[in-house]
């Protein structure tokens, strides 16, 4: 799901989160955090929602990725953990320094940073990457109690307890991974996927969801005692629950209702509780949405969103 960040789209944000696993909230490297930032950053924390920072556009005049960085900091009072550092900035960006690998990476022009070569990180920039990998490991080794006596005993993790330390403090909203890139140049973009499938949750991940059980849908509300509240983890195998997060109009196919399934699947044909109207209704044609292009599907499992057509 893609959100605006402009102010006047406050609310299409705050419906997207609700049902976001994870989320890559983009800064400018040059405006760093606005305060429309600042707004965004609040609605996801009220959802407890999984980041990672990308630190766009550092090929513009007056980019500076260790500077947003220090803004994300101070100014959002979250725990920022670089896992990459910037070669060079504004129109002598080249690339990136992996600081799990401590390798340079260089993106290649003939292609339009399609592909890249790994290389040894640049002597006037060894320092401060060992001073910042030192800080990200740091960060990893607090996950657990293994990982820290590992750290305390041999000074050093592998990439994989890196990423499984960094990982595990990401999903419980310690901290956040912050990476780099130009996405007009292309330099970076896939390092981003890349973080996404590292660092954030997959649908199946996420805890279950608590909502009020089939049989006590007449009953009001505020009536429903904590003990009633019923739980779907994310499971296939479950009984269907999902949330409509969103209605929309399509000239050509008419109401559209945005759904994010949270446990069990559902098919074209069957039959569904409306928990708003308190009825039973019919699920006909569903499709999964690309921007304005519609692929219709016949079934939703545990962590897919769709629309519902005419519902």
């Amino acid at each position: 799901i893609d959100t605006p960040g402009h102010v006047d789209f406050t609310i299409e944000v705050e419906r997207s989160l609700r049902v976001l696993d994870g989320a890559v909230v983009v800064f400018c490297g040059t405006s760093g955090v606005e305060p429309q930032s600042e707004t965004v950053w609040r609605q996801a924390n009220k959802y407890g929602v999984p980041r990672v920072v990308y630190v766009n556009k550092m090929d513009r005049a007056g980019a500076n990725f260790l500077r947003v960085v220090g803004q994300i900091k101070n100014r959002l009072g979250h725990t920022p953990v670089p896992v990459q550092l910037a070669i060079g900035a504004e129109d002598d960006f080249q690339g990136q320094v992996d600081l799990i690998k401590m390798k340079a990476i260089y993106w290649n022009d003939d292609d339009k940073g399609t592909s890249y070569r790994e290389e040894e990180i640049p002597a006037d920039m060894l320092e401060l990457a060992e001073e910042w990998r030192s800080n990200m490991v740091e960060a990893a080794a607090e996950a657990n109690e293994e990982l820290m006596n590992k750290y305390l005993e041999e000074g050093e993790l592998t990439a994989e307890e890196i990423k499984a330390g960094l990982r595990a403090r990401t999903l419980a909203s310690e901290i956040v991974p912050a990476v780099c890139g130009s996405s007009f140049k292309n330099k970076g973009v896939p390092l981003v996927l890349d973080a996404v499938i590292d660092f954030l949750p997959a649908p199946t991940e996420i805890p279950a969801i608590k909502g009020i059980h089939p049989d006590l849908i007449d009953v009001p509300k505020d009536e429903v005692k904590p003990e009633q509240y019923d739980e779907r983890p994310a499971d296939d195998n479950e009984p269907f629950s999902a949330l409509a997060f969103k209605i929309a109009t399509d000239p050509f196919v008419g109401t559209l209702t945005f759904v994010r399934v949270y446990s069990g699947f559902l098919t074209s044909g069957d039959s569904v509780i409306n928990s708003v109207k308190g009825k039973k209704e019919r699920v006909g044609r569903m499709v999964q949405m690309h921007a304005n292009q519609r692929e219709e599907i016949k079934e939703v499992r545990a962590g897919d969103i769709a629309a519902l057509i005419g519902m």
